[in-house]
């Protein structure tokens, strides 16, 4: 998506035991004079995230001195979750499973082409007058 420069310097998976609360970072820039914080949620596509999930992510953020993240899951997230804005400078943005996997494709990011079709359209430039 452009961030960070090359993919290989673009972010950091952080996503262990004891991460308080942080899976990853993605340098905003190429310089990586803004960190985005990443929090990803592998649930079972019933398996909804909840408000108390984003409230701990904010907490998370604030430990971190973070003012922007990024929350994704595979599955999908509440009403309550989706209308949550925190009352802090802090700004968050949440992707569930449909939005990461049109991201995937329009990035190619995971994703391998099946097929490609080719549409031929007459050239009337070709048989002149």
């Amino acid at each position: 998506m452009g961030y960070g420069g090359s993919i290989k310097d673009a972010g950091k998976a952080i996503g262990k035991s004891g991460d308080e609360g942080i899976d990853g970072t993605i340098k905003e820039d190429k310089l990586g004079l803004d960190i985005i914080y990443i929090q990803a949620k592998k649930w079972a596509p019933g398996n909804v995230v909840g408000r108390p999930e984003l409230h701990k992510f904010v907490g998370a953020l604030a430990g971190q001195g973070a003012k922007k993240g990024v929350f994704i899951t595979t599955s999908s997230f509440t009403r309550e979750a989706s209308d949550y804005v925190p009352r802090n400078e802090t700004k968050i943005v949440l992707i569930d499973g449909e939005q990461l996997a049109q991201l995937m494709i329009d990035y190619s990011l995971g994703v391998t082409v099946q097929q490609v079709y080719e549409i031929k359209r007459m050239d009337n430039d070709y048989f002149g007058d």
